[in-house]
């Protein structure tokens, strides 16, 4: 395939990975996410200082966005060579045919997630690129991203840090496109990498845990229990400001 084809494909699924969202739907609540709680753009933060439905719905388009990326480099594929995907029905050229595909789908999704992380937009600081990456799996290896989201509950559940199951996915996932019978060799490549650059977007977690200041599930973290706690004495300010203070000669 010519190398422009790769390119175009490229350019589209960074765009569409590069679409802020945890900082657009924190910015419609007059929150700018980069400020408060770990400064990270993506679900989690956004869960904390903004709220479960907010980052639920961040979560959810984020892990889209890795999906619907490796669609899009599908139907670039076909679109810019059909007679390679439709040409010939017989199994030799399916086959070559679905690699093809795959191929497009991979080189989508590489660059989805880098434009998650590094967004055009924020200058090039973005998310972490988790659900990003579960959504890209959704596409490519379902299978090995059942694994990895058991092994991130589970590390969760134990340890009640959200960044540890981050990280003990983002080692579980390339394990099992290695394992897992049939495995794709550039898949397998390519998921290391993004394995490896996931953990490499926690480096600030890893030290917080180190020292014992990672949040907890369910806990406030540090930024927001600053943020509410200005929000107080701001509060208790206006409170005094309006209530004049009584004189001796007052009744």
């Amino acid at each position: 395939m010519p190398a422009w084809s790769y390119i175009i494909v490229a350019v589209a699924a960074y765009l569409l990975g590069s679409i802020p969202t945890g900082f657009l739907v924190a910015k419609a609540k007059g929150i700018d996410i980069r400020s408060v709680g770990s400064g990270n753009i993506g679900a989690t933060n956004t869960f904390r200082m903004v709220g479960k439905t907010a980052g639920i719905f961040v979560l959810i388009v984020d892990a889209a966005k890795g999906f619907a990326a490796c669609f899009l480099g599908g139907l670039i594929c076909a679109y810019l060579f059909p007679q390679y995907i439709f040409g010939n029905s017989d199994a030799d050229s399916m086959a070559r045919a679905f690699v093809l595909l795959k191929r497009f789908g991979i080189i989508a999704g590489i660059f989805a997630v880098l434009g998650h992380n590094y967004t055009c937009w924020l200058k090039f600081k973005g998310g972490k690129g988790i659900a990003t990456t579960a959504g890209v799996y959704l596409a490519l290896a379902p299978l090995a991203l059942g694994i990895a989201l058991a092994v991130f509950i589970l590390a969760i559940l134990l340890t009640r840090y959200v960044s540890v199951g981050s990280i003990a996915g983002a080692i579980a996932l390339p394990t099992a496109v290695w394992i897992l019978p049939q495995h794709n060799l550039f898949l397998g490549i390519v998921t290391t990498a993004l394995g490896a650059l996931a953990i490499y977007k926690h480096r600030s977690n890893i030290k917080r845990l180190m020292q014992g200041t990672e949040s907890r599930l369910g806990k406030k973290s540090v930024g927001q229990a600053s943020s509410l706690s200005q929000t107080e004495k701001e509060k208790n300010g206006d409170r005094q400001d309006a209530c004049p203070t009584k004189t001796k000669g007052e009744k």
